[in-house]
């Protein structure tokens, strides 16, 4: 029997605005990740200033928790890995390979993390680290048809033992990952973890990345441009200036604090 790691259960629920109770249905399942993925950003500001990322429980405690700053998928779903085994949810750790925006025949590193939860007898992903369009409820693992969510429809395709998330955008489905059920342990992503937030061909080394979702609509840095997407409307951009128009897209929109960070030097090394 797995044993979860200490975690103040208290304040993560304070973190992400959580006041109902700790029953292991999907009802509660649903609405810790809608909230953890409207309060805690995906971002990547650390790796992006030169300080590699950190994965042990003290550390993503002190920082998603406590710091009230985001971080990528192994920070976010780590965590939440955590929470979920601490309250008594049965709980899988994966990895998946990256297909969104992938060449067709890439075969890329499997570099990304996702959960596999049981609850009311049935299992479920969930994610709340894949950014731009990373998932804000979970979805029925053994249905391969299109599952609506509050914002954009996904579903999962099974072919050969392996298993592919993908989301619809307009009229046209795209893969996000593919994956299989071979579980993960938290060691297991440490050197996947080390590459991306030290390398200097990593994409989270050199360019600066940040998102946020809400019930209607999502946001989203890259590099010095920023964007607003609502299900249905055309997408709003805008280019930021400069440092000060940065920090209040970081504080404002994506809810991350900056007082710790070089944000000066963030906007200058950010691709206009």
């Amino acid at each position: 029997m797995t044993t979860a790691p200490s975690l103040d259960l208290d304040r993560y629920f304070a973190r992400i605005g959580y006041a109902g109770d700790a029953a292991r249905t999907r009802a509660v399942l649903d609405e810790i990740i809608a909230r953890h993925t409207s309060s805690i950003p995906f971002e990547n500001l650390d790796p992006f200033l030169g300080t590699p990322n950190r994965l042990d429980l003290a550390s993503l405690q002190r920082k998603l928790i406590d710091g009230r700053r985001g971080g990528y998928c192994f920070e976010q779903n780590l965590l939440l890995r955590t929470v979920l085994l601490s309250m008594g949810f049965a709980v899988r750790a994966l990895s998946a390979r990256v297909l969104w925006r992938a060449a067709p025949d890439a075969v890329n590193p499997r570099s990304h993390m996702l959960l596999l939860v049981t609850v009311d007898g049935e299992q479920r992903i969930a994610d709340v680290g894949f950014g731009g369009l990373g998932l804000t409820t979970s979805l029925a693992f053994d249905s391969a048809l299109a599952q609506p969510t509050p914002l954009e429809p996904f579903r999962l395709v099974h072919a050969d033992g392996e298993h592919t998330l993908q989301a619809q955008l307009g009229e046209t489905w795209h893969p996000l990952y593919r994956f299989d059920l071979q579980a993960q342990l938290p060691v297991d992503y440490e050197a996947s973890n080390w590459y991306l937030s030290t390398s200097p061909t990593s994409k989270f080394v050199t360019t600066l990345t940040a998102a946020r979702a809400t019930s209607d609509r999502r946001y989203a840095l890259a590099g010095r441009r920023f964007t607003t997407h609502r299900p249905g409307q055309p997408s709003q951009h805008v280019v930021l200036e400069d440092a000060a128009a940065l920090r209040r897209v970081l504080e404002e929109r994506l809810l991350i604090e900056t007082s710790a960070l070089d944000v000066d030097r963030a906007f200058a090394q950010a691709q206009a």
